[in-house]
């Protein structure tokens, strides 16, 4: 239960809502599964390292400037990127999330932490996708705006988490 719980926290939330709507809007659309794909590999690998004692100084800074760096990334999505220039972003993220998670592993053993916690990120990570094909599908022509304002606010979201950590 901890892991379905624990990606509900604000910026986990965000952040995994906002690989989704990235991926739809950067990537083509039959590579669009490859943000989400990388977020999670990366976040089982980081929580491993995370549950064997690994850590960063200031990781929790470092995670709501996370959820900054993705809203930089929806208000660039417009603009051609290279693919895995997004993408190691991606992975550089979820290596901080994952490792927040695997530092919270409870006594109860890591496997039934992890599954969940994996679970729960790809549901929030099709939703973004579902809230991205949104965008581009009914609001297609104002997609540059609504993908600007979007990134705008968990820029300003992730300086808030930020300076309240």
């Amino acid at each position: 239960m901890e892991g379905l719980a624990h990606p509900f926290g604000l910026d986990h939330l965000l952040a995994m809502v906002a690989v989704g709507v990235w991926s739809v809007s950067a990537l083509p659309a039959h590579k669009a599964w490859q943000g989400p794909a990388t977020f999670l590999l990366a976040l089982v690998l980081s929580a491993l390292l995370g549950a064997s004692g690994v850590t960063l100084p200031y990781l929790e800074h470092a995670i709501a400037l996370s959820v900054s760096l993705f809203g930089l990334m929806l208000v660039m999505a417009a603009k051609p990127v290279p693919k895995t220039f997004g993408l190691g972003l991606i992975a550089a993220a979820a290596g901080l999330h994952g490792l927040a998670h695997g530092a919270e592993t409870p006594a109860t053993g890591f496997a039934g932490y992890a599954a969940g916690f994996l679970l729960i990120t790809a549901v929030l990570h099709v939703g973004g996708v579902g809230l991205g094909m949104g965008i581009r599908r009914w609001l297609a022509g104002r997609s540059g705006t609504v993908l600007t304002t979007l990134g705008s606010t968990l820029g300003v979201a992730g300086a808030y988490l930020f300076i309240h950590v």
